[in-house]
């Protein structure tokens, strides 16, 4: 049976079913109609196959040509992927744009690599070497950050028998040449192609030990995501979910930045497109893009585009993991993701679940947060995928399903509230709602790098938060004046970390990134303060005579007025808790016996 056997029966919005043979199998990839529309297998019953087309499915009809490819859904990789913006099938944008203009045309497969363009490649094997999965056969400089190593792909071992010698190549041009076990030959090039759905093949997982450093004071504190984990921010709308994720992929310590916009918003990922290409990478000096990836598939593109740029951008995260790189992947948001399922899902007349969710909604989110690990390479080296997917509840209630399945494959929890985003409280982390089950894991880290006296502070912050909500419970019905002079310190301290030390400004110059030494030191600050107002309150001396001196509010300026690369100045504001405390003592000796107290 030939490739044109396969006609169209019948168009339901993106799915199309297909009749004419039984030669189509389970995510094959697949060409429609007339321009050749992108398409994969999603059925497949008697001589009738369902097919989702990834384009726009306008002027699509009865009895045109179907062509298969007989190859799963997949992508091109190789060097040129970093600093590009691809769509939800990893096809490049801007030549999308080139080529048919703002408005995208459809029937453009193209590739994701420049296939005309050279890089300058050191070849590393010879003939007669012997080669297995993960060998580095061939490396080029992708961009001044980061070096494109080419591995041997899983499944290939065998001699070489040819190499060609360094110099500047295509990504399409034979480098090496290898005879397998049974004397087949496979030749390798810059790039390779891999399946989307198809998770990348590692050594072994590795224990989470290291936590991603993301320079917001809530997190790396509270709440911290390891390298290799998964975490969740789910949120309101404008509550801060995509300015969150913007931080973490401009600051965040990973060596390579993978972002999609999953259905987002054309002018949220017009900001992100614009803030990226103007950033500094804070560690080299160079554009951040250099090490970015970018996925665009926003809401007005084709819905099932939706559905497989999260796969998309994986597969690329895991691709560069292989490499010994430390990847983040930022998807903004799942919940759009799982609309698009749930879509899909209703085309097809499949039984729905919980709120018209397809009942495989909570597979799917396994197979995807499952992918994030911190993994031993093929080549040996140490690598890792760390995930952060947004989710974007209706009405902001966090028990609908997309929320309450992500809760099950995620270790870390950032609930972002309404109520602190309107107050300008950003970002808008819940400290009640919130939960990193990674913090135990973590310590012997903090321990060693930062200081044995991190998560000593990190608990004691926690709690005198936790004791505020409690306190604040009883101030709404009676008031704070009725409260005892311990139980208002513990209110006091606990606006000052949440002014002073959990809400950070994105916008300034010092407080947008904060190293681990200065939070421990802002985080020592604060009890300080609070253990010295403490021996003074049990002494009977009032707290607003503390107050009086102003401490409070000096502390709750550190972050703005403590340049982050000056450790030394918490001398002085170490000197200047003691003095304002010895007034205080002072002020009170001089008080007659019966004074006022």
């Amino acid at each position: 049976m030939t490739q044109t056997d396969y006609q169209i029966h019948g168009v339901n919005g993106p799915v199309v079913t297909v009749t004419g043979g039984r030669g189509l199998a389970m995510m094959d990839m697949v060409h429609v109609g007339v321009e050749g529309l992108i398409g994969e297998v999603v059925g497949v019953e008697g001589d009738v196959t369902t097919v989702q087309v990834y384009e726009d499915t306008a002027g699509l009809a009865p009895g045109q040509r179907v062509a298969s490819t007989g190859a799963p859904m997949s992508i091109l990789l190789g060097p040129g992927l970093l600093n590009r913006i691809f769509d939800g099938i990893a096809r490049p944008l801007a030549v999308m744009a080139d080529q048919s203009g703002p408005f995208l045309g459809r029937g453009l497969n193209l590739p994701a690599l420049d296939l005309e363009r050279t890089w300058d490649v050191t070849v590393a094997v010879q003939e007669g070497d012997q080669v297995e999965p993960g060998t580095l056969y061939a490396s080029c400089p992708e961009t001044p950050a980061i070096t494109h190593r080419c591995l041997v792909p899983p499944g290939l071992t065998g001699k070489v028998t040819r190499a060609v010698p360094s110099g500047a190549y295509r990504v399409s041009e034979p480098l090496v040449e290898i005879a397998d076990r049974r004397g087949k030959l496979h030749t390798l090039k810059l790039s390779q192609t891999w399946p989307i759905r198809t998770p990348r093949p590692f050594e072994e997982r590795l224990p989470i030990s290291r936590p991603l450093i993301t320079g917001q004071r809530i997190i790396d504190t509270l709440f911290p995501i390891a390298k290799g984990g998964a975490a969740a921010i789910p949120g309101p709308f404008g509550a801060g979910k995509t300015m969150t994720q913007h931080q973490l992929a401009k600051w965040s310590d990973a060596d390579i930045i993978v972002y999609l916009g999953c259905g987002e918003r054309g002018n949220e990922m017009t900001q992100a497109l614009e803030e990226f290409s103007e950033l500094l990478d804070p560690r080299t000096r160079q554009p951040l893009m250099n090490r970015t990836i970018l996925i665009a598939n926003t809401s007005n593109m084709p819905v099932a585009a939706r559905e497989a740029s999260v796969y998309t951008g994986m597969t690329m995260a895991e691709y560069y993991r292989d490499m010994g790189y430390h990847v983040a992947l930022m998807a903004d948001s799942t919940s759009r993701w799982a609309e698009a399922l749930r879509e899909i899902s209703g085309r097809l007349e499949e039984m729905p679940a919980e709120e018209g969710f397809p009942a495989y909604l909570a597979s799917r989110l396994a197979e995807f947060y499952e992918r994030a690990g911190y993994v031993k390479t093929l080549e040996g080296r140490e690598g890792s995928v760390t995930v952060v997917g947004a989710v974007s509840p209706q009405g902001g209630d966090f028990s609908e399903p997309v929320t309450q399945n992500t809760r099950r494959y995620v270790r870390t929890f950032w609930g972002l509230d309404r109520a602190l985003a309107y107050a300008r409280h950003f970002p808008s982390i819940n400290w009640l709602t919130s939960y990193s089950e990674y913090a135990a894991d973590l310590t012997p880290w903090y321990d060693a790098q930062v200081g044995p006296n991190f998560a000593v502070c990190r608990r004691r912050l926690s709690l005198l938060l936790q004791e505020e909500s409690k306190l604040m419970e009883i101030v709404k019905l009676i008031g704070a004046d009725i409260l005892p002079e311990d139980q208002k310190l513990v209110i006091e301290t606990a606006r000052l970390i949440r002014v002073g030390f959990l809400q950070q400004n994105a916008y300034h110059d010092i407080d947008t990134y904060v190293p681990l030494s200065k939070q421990l030191r802002m985080m020592e600050l604060i009890l300080r303060l609070y253990d010295g107002a403490k021996v003074r309150i049990d002494r009977a001396i009032p707290l607003s005579q503390i107050k009086e001196t102003g401490i409070f509010d000096a502390l709750s300026k550190v972050k703005y007025e403590a340049p982050n690369d000056r450790p030394e100045v918490f001398a002085d504001y170490e000197a200047r808790i003691d003095a304002a405390l010895a007034a205080v003592d002072a002020a009170n000796r001089e008080q007659p016996e019966d004074g006022e107290r």
